[in-house]
Parts: C-alpha cells; structure tokens; sequence
C-alpha cells in the first residue's frame, strides 16, 4: 500500500491531531519523508477540490471537513440518522446483541428501567428487529440484531462479539456491590 494512502487512512481514523514522528513510528519511515508526504497529500486535496482537508493543527495533522460544505454538514447533522445514540439505547442494544432473541419485558427486567422507547429507536434506526414471539400468554415479540447492527460494529457475525464474561466483574465484587440495596432480613 503507498506511503500517502496509509497515511490519509490512520488521519481518516483519528480522533485527535497525530504528530509527524507518531506517524513516523507507525510506517518505520524517516521523519522528513512523511512530513513530506503529509504536504503533499494536503496540496494534493486542496487542488483536486475534495471534501476533505488536510491540516498541521496543535503539533500534528488531523483530517477536517472542507469549510465550504459546513451548511450541508449542519443539515446532516439535524437528522436522525446523524445523531448519537443514548447511553440507555446503548445499553439496550447491548442486551439484545447478547441476549436474542429477547422479549421488551425481559431487556426491562434486565437493565431495571422500561426500555420501550429505547427499544422503539434502535427499530427505528435499523439496528434491532422483531425476530419473533414468544410462546405462551400475549406472545411477546422477540428482538434481535440486524445485518445493519453488525456493519457498523464492524464484525462479520454475532460469534465476533467479545465474550460477556470479559465484561463482568467477579461474584465477590457484584456481591459487594449489590449489599447496600438489598432488604435487611
């Protein structure tokens, strides 16, 4: 892969600006050839009129959005589709990856809150799906993942998800902190 290329795809990931010797380290290439190649590829977006920039910002270089297209950025922003997802949406997509097919009332009983309208955005946003319903009185409906859900996760299948156990803490330690909200008997 060409030196350039590398480099537009680590700044295109970057949450920060990157120093040139961080990035120097990262291809085990001399300083100078990528500060070089940094100019470079900044001229070279500048002139092709891309919707990117290239910038040397706060000791390193960080991709920005070209300010020319800040009115469209600031639409696609309003939308649904651009906007974050809550921590209790995140939460309940959590138990639904981990736990499908599972019904409304059993992601309720897990996260302890009502997870209707949680449940109602993930839907909403393509991420969960009604995947069935449950057997016996009212026939819950089920919820499962999407094929959306795991492209942004970024993992070919549920199997890809790291282990719940990773996750949890050891039975002393939710013992511990379970005590002070359970009923004196």
């Amino acid at each position: 892969m060409e030196t350039r290329a590398v480099l537009e795809a680590i700044l295109f990931v970057a949450e920060s600006p990157v120093r040139t010797g961080e990035l120097a380290e990262l291809l085990e290439l001399p300083k100078d050839q990528i500060e070089t190649e940094l100019e470079e590829l900044s001229v070279d977006l500048e002139a092709t009129g891309r919707g990117i920039v290239l910038r040397r910002v706060a000791g390193g270089w960080r991709l920005y959005s070209r300010p020319e297209a800040h009115p469209y950025l600031e639409r696609f922003a309003a939308t649904e589709r651009a906007t974050r997802l809550s921590a209790a949406a995140l939460e309940t997509l959590a138990v639904v990856a981990y736990k499908q097919p599972v019904s409304r009332g059993q992601v309720t009983e897990i996260r302890g809150v009502d997870s209707e309208r949680a449940l109602q955005t993930l839907e909403r946003r393509g991420l969960v799906m009604e995947v069935g319903r449950a057997g016996g009185p009212g026939q819950a409906v089920l919820y499962g993942t999407t094929e959306l859900f795991l492209e942004k996760l970024g993992v070919d299948g549920l199997d890809a998800l790291p282990p719940l156990a990773d996750h949890v803490p050891p039975a002393d330690v939710v013992d511990a902190l379970e005590r002070p909200f359970r009923p004196e008997g």
